[in-house]
């Protein structure tokens, strides 16, 4: 795996802007495995991509519903939850048919080798803040970071 970015994240500005700093990093149809504890701002960063990309719509968290879809002038941004799923790979092929002409899908509590994800946002608590990291992940590569 290779680090792309890695930022500080201490006020919700910084996490808007490590979104639209990202957003210049992942290429069209890029899938990205979005892993941290609950609350560490997932949700809220897939918001920030989304309306960086031009939706204006609410953006929430799919926990229930598993996959939500916004369509932006781009592409549609999907956005999938797999936390409730005891079996993620039963969702794959539904998540593989959203993701067909996306722009940008982004996974949460997914696990990037099953995904076949192309990048890794790694979002850690740090006392008050957080630490973000994006990777890039090669075809078949181990998560050992």
């Amino acid at each position: 795996m290779r680090l792309l970015l890695s930022r500080r994240l201490s006020r919700l500005e910084d996490t808007q802007a490590l979104a639209e700093e990202a957003l210049g990093l992942l290429p069209r149809g890029a899938l990205v495995a979005l892993e941290g504890p609950l609350g560490a701002g997932k949700t809220t960063f897939v918001g920030f991509l989304a309306r960086a990309l031009g939706f204006p719509g609410r953006v929430t968290s799919p926990t229930y519903t598993l996959i939500h879809t916004y369509p932006t002038p781009e592409g549609p941004v999907v956005h999938a939850d797999l936390y409730r799923l005891k079996d993620p790979s039963l969702l794959l092929g539904q998540l593989e048919a959203a993701l067909e002409g996306a722009r940008l899908g982004l996974v949460e509590w997914g696990e990037p080798r099953l995904l076949g994800a192309s990048h890794l946002l790694r979002l850690s608590p740090e006392g008050e803040a957080r630490r973000a990291e994006l990777w890039e992940v090669g075809p078949g590569e181990e998560e050992g970071v």
